[in-house]
C-alpha cells in the first residue's frame, strides 16, 4: 500500500502570504495538487496541514487531513505528522503543495517505478536534479522519524544511492513548485 503524503503546512514566508491557497486557472493550488493525487492509483492520501483554509479544501475534497501542530519546526514535522497517521503505508510518496503543475500522469509513472523495481526509494529526475515527489520504502520510516528541521529526505537519499532509482522527466513544469510571486508569473 503506497499512502500519499501531502506536506501542506508551511509558511510561505518568501510569498508573504499562504501560497497553497493562491489560484491557478481559477483553482487553489492545493486543490489542484489534491486533485491530481485522487486520479492516480495512490492507495491513500493524506494531507498534513497547518492554516485553517488549507485543511477545509483537503475535507472538501474528501480525503484525510492532519493538523501540524510543530509546523514551526521546519519541513521534517509534516514528513514525520503524515508518517504517523500512515499506519499501514508499505511505501510513502511525500508531495508537496506548492507544486501545483503536478499529475496524476507522473504519480502513476513513479507508483509504477516502485512496485517494478528492486529499488526502495524512488525520486522522479527533473532537468539534472532530483525533484518531488519521492516515494520511500516503509522501511525507513524509522529513519525519516528523526529527521528534524526544514527539510526532508534529502540525506537518506544521498545515504542510500545504491538503493535509489531516478526516474527522468522530460516536462520540467511538472516539478516546478511555486515559492515566489516571480515563480507563479
Amino acid at each position: 500500500m503506497i499512502i500519499g503524503i501531502i506536506q501542506a503546512s508551511g509558511f510561505s514566508r518568501r510569498m508573504n502570504k499562504d501560497k497553497l491557497l493562491m489560484s491557478i486557472d481559477g483553482i487553489p493550488m492545493i486543490e489542484k495538487v489534491i486533485r491530481s493525487c485522487k486520479l492516480s492509483s495512490l492507495d491513500d492520501l493524506i494531507m498534513v496541514y497547518r492554516r485553517e483554509e488549507v485543511g477545509r479544501i483537503g475535507e472538501r475534497c474528501g480525503i484525510k487531513t492532519v493538523y501540524n501542530p510543530n509546523a514551526h519546526l521546519g519541513q521534517s514535522e509534516a514528513l514525520k505528522v503524515g508518517i504517523r497517521e500512515a499506519e499501514n503505508a508499505d511505501a510513502y510518496m511525500f508531495l508537496v503543495g506548492d507544486q501545483p503543475f503536478i499529475n496524476s500522469e507522473l504519480i502513476d509513472r513513479l507508483i509504477f517505478a516502485y512496485r517494478n523495481n528492486d529499488a526502495s526509494i524512488i525520486v522522479p529526475y527533473f532537468n539534472g536534479k532530483n525533484g518531488t515527489p519521492t516515494i520511500f520504502s516503509s522501511k525507513y520510516k524509522e529513519k525519516l522519524l528523526t529527521i528534524k528541521g526544514d527539510k526532508g529526505g534529502r540525506d537518506i537519499i544521498r545515504n542510500n544511492f545504491s538503493l535509489v532509482k531516478r526516474v527522468h522527466i522530460d516536462n520540467p513544469r511538472l516539478g516546478i513548485d511555486i515559492d515566489t510571486l516571480e515563480d507563479l508569473k
